[in-house]
């Protein structure tokens, strides 16, 4: 993924005369001067380092769709002869069908398929490069791909959250303790839990939903970052790659790649979710709270009656790895001067990794959530562990007229005795002088004191009773089905632009 000029086109050699191009010559006789590079900058022990031929596999196809989209609007422009059109597309096509393992050495994708182009048809093949540079060419082809492996990402965000809303409509009334500071701290429910975390991936959905449409731009027609001389039409190579606009300033264009840095930072704030999700089942099957599935489970090497949730623990660590290439891009991007420099070559790859890894850990994650078995009696037993409903016993003073630090040192005291209404009575008279029953009726408290009574009087919008999480279920349910149907029509956006794209190839071909 290389840089060079926008040239003028190539002239047809005589044998053994060269093919002039932008950065160089290509012998016609089968001497190995390159396509694009003079023969001095053809080799040396520096060409492996500065060949990204091999990593360049995974645009290959992008960069193939770029092509063709390029050589149908330069034929349309009057620029390239119809028939030179047609040669050019039939050999793209061929060198598609042979696929990237059958191309010819070179510094990159671009300049491989184009010296493919070439030995199939000549030097005609040369003029499929008219009005543009490697800059924009591989900006084009990048984000090209990016789109599809975005889109596959929010997919998986999805399911996601399909699977936790799954679970908050099977356990809205199961009640299970929770933490602050791994302590115990008030009940709540299953259902509660698991929408915390839906409202946190659904963010996480849209600030992807959001970085794909800055990535949703061509830059194509930027040429090296000057823009060209020739009469392109930069919205028609847009509309045929399925774009939905153009990047306008052709030097921002050529050298931005901050809607690299923008998905990245996305997903690693995604892995950051995932990350917190897999530490809470991790925790709970240390607790006895949860059973994975064997399909998400491991085996010790030697104790055969461990049950590890191995799978869980990859999905942490998977954060570390996309912080890590979120540093990396931010460094590789910091201080580059405008427009192209060859710093960008590195600078794709954290995307890539980040992207895979996330991607796959969120399934992963919504695999092991939609299978995971919810043990009701442990959580249930373990719900007022820690005198957890002392919070709600403090409300219901305060609710009786009692300022509520006074409540608060009242339950204080209690906790301090045990957890049930004899340590609040006594507490009650230590505290206020008076019995409990001159400011409350004792049998609220008890009804207070138990986990499911407090749970379901926790019905402020967003708690845990289960009147308010069906209220949020219904909602969390439509704002996940929009997502689901702005992926499918981005999706299928893309393919209908690429059937365009192969019905105006076969035009020519």
């Amino acid at each position: 993924m290389t840089e060079e000029s926008a040239h003028d086109g190539v002239s047809r050699p005589e044998t053994g005369s060269t093919i002039a191009t932008d950065g160089g010559e290509r012998s016609t006789d089968g001497s190995d001067e390159g396509v694009v590079r003079r023969d001095r900058f053809s080799g040396g022990p520096a060409r492996s380092f500065l060949s990204s031929l091999e990593a360049d596999e995974r645009i290959f196809a992008a960069d193939l769709e770029v092509d063709r989209a390029h050589v149908v609007m330069l034929a349309e422009q009057g620029i390239i002869d119809d028939d030179v059109a047609g040669d050019i597309l039939t050999a793209l096509d061929a060198i598609e069908v042979d696929s990237h393992g059958s191309l010819p050495d070179g510094e990159d994708v671009h300049e491989a398929i184009e010296t493919a182009v070439i030995e199939r048809i000549g030097a005609d093949g040369g003029k499929m490069h008219t009005a543009r540079s490697r800059n924009d060419e591989v900006a084009a082809c990048i984000r090209y791909r990016l789109r599809e492996d975005v889109l596959a990402a929010i997919e998986t965000t999805v399911a996601l959250r399909e699977s936790l809303l799954d679970v908050a409509a099977d356990h809205a009334e199961t009640v299970m303790p929770g933490y602050t500071h791994l302590q115990p701290a008030q009940p709540t429910t299953v259902a509660h839990w698991a929408l915390s975390y839906e409202g946190a991936v659904r963010r996480d959905t849209a600030r992807l939903l959001e970085a794909y449409d800055r990535i949703d731009e061509s830059p194509l027609g930027a040429a090296a970052f000057a823009g060209t001389t020739f009469d392109i039409d930069r919205e028609r190579t847009a509309e045929l790659l399925g774009f939905d606009g153009i990047v306008e300033n052709s030097m921002d264009a050529a050298s931005s790649r901050d809607f690299l840095l923008e998905t990245t930072q996305a997903l690693s704030t995604h892995a950051t979710t995932l990350s917190g999700l897999a530490e809470d089942v991790v925790i709970f099957a240390n607790r006895g709270f949860v059973s994975l599935a064997d399909d998400y489970s491991s085996t010790s090497s030697i104790m055969p009656q461990k049950k590890n949730p191995d799978t869980l623990e990859l999905v942490r660590a998977v954060a570390g790895d996309a912080a890590g290439n979120v540093q990396g891009l931010t460094t590789t991007l910091k201080g580059l001067p405008r427009a192209y420099n060859r710093d960008l070559q590195r600078a794709t790859t954290h995307a890539w990794k980040t992207v895979d890894a996330v991607t796959e850990a969120s399934e992963v994650a919504a695999g092991a959530v939609a299978t995971v078995d919810w043990n009701e009696e442990s959580l249930a037993a373990e719900a007022d562990a820690g005198f957890s409903t002392a919070t709600g016993v403090a409300d219901l003073l305060a609710a009786n007229g009692l300022p509520f630090r006074t409540a608060h040192e009242v339950v204080a005291l209690a906790a301090e005795r045990g957890s049930d209404i004899d340590a609040v009575e006594a507490a009650a008279q230590d505290v206020l002088e008076e019995p409990l029953k001159s400011f409350v009726d004792p049998a609220d408290v008890e009804a207070a004191l138990d986990p499911t009574e407090s749970v379901g009087s926790r019905d402020s919008r967003g708690g845990p009773a289960p009147g308010a999480v069906t209220a949020n279920l219904e909602t969390a349910r439509q704002v996940r089905e929009n997502d689901e149907h702005r992926l499918t029509d981005e999706a299928a956006a893309l393919e209908t632009a690429h059937e365009a794209l192969r019905s105006e190839v076969n035009g020519y071909v």
